[in-house]
């Protein structure tokens, strides 16, 4: 009886870390940014460096956040989004997204400048952001 509750409870808090790891993802904007909705194919031009019309920012290098939204949005590992940027960089066409540290970080900048788009766990928006796509 005690080895099947320890499996039970053990599966239970497995699932739950399984479910937080994969969390769903939004990107989000300036509630102020007339950007009502967009794909996420859309969104990966501008972190990706295909268009200037949004500032893209990041969340921090090593988030699984940040590996998450290459995987699924831009369809990338972040060696190959690393390298897309150091050419841009190396020709002067532009610079990387600056990055911050979390997503409460990354809700700010986005919330103190119409023009910049990132992404954030779904849980962690509030009326400062505008969601603009869901990434399941």
């Amino acid at each position: 009886m005690k080895r099947s509750l320890h499996l039970i409870v053990t599966s239970a808090l497995l699932l739950g870390l399984t479910s937080s790891a994969t969390a769903e993802l939004v990107i989000i904007v300036n509630p102020q940014n007339p950007a009502t909705k967009m794909f996420a194919a859309q969104a990966a031009q501008f972190f990706l460096g295909g268009s200037v019309l949004f500032t893209p920012v990041e969340q921090a290098g090593n988030s699984p956040i940040r590996a998450e939204f290459y995987k699924k949005v831009l369809e990338k590992e972040p060696a190959q989004v690393q390298a897309i940027w150091s050419r841009i960089v190396f020709t002067g066409k532009g610079k990387p997204p600056k990055e911050y540290k979390n997503s409460e970080q990354v809700k700010k900048a986005v919330s103190e400048n119409v023009n910049v788009i990132g992404y954030i766990e779904k849980s962690a928006v509030d009326d400062t952001v505008k969601v603009i796509a869901t990434v399941p």
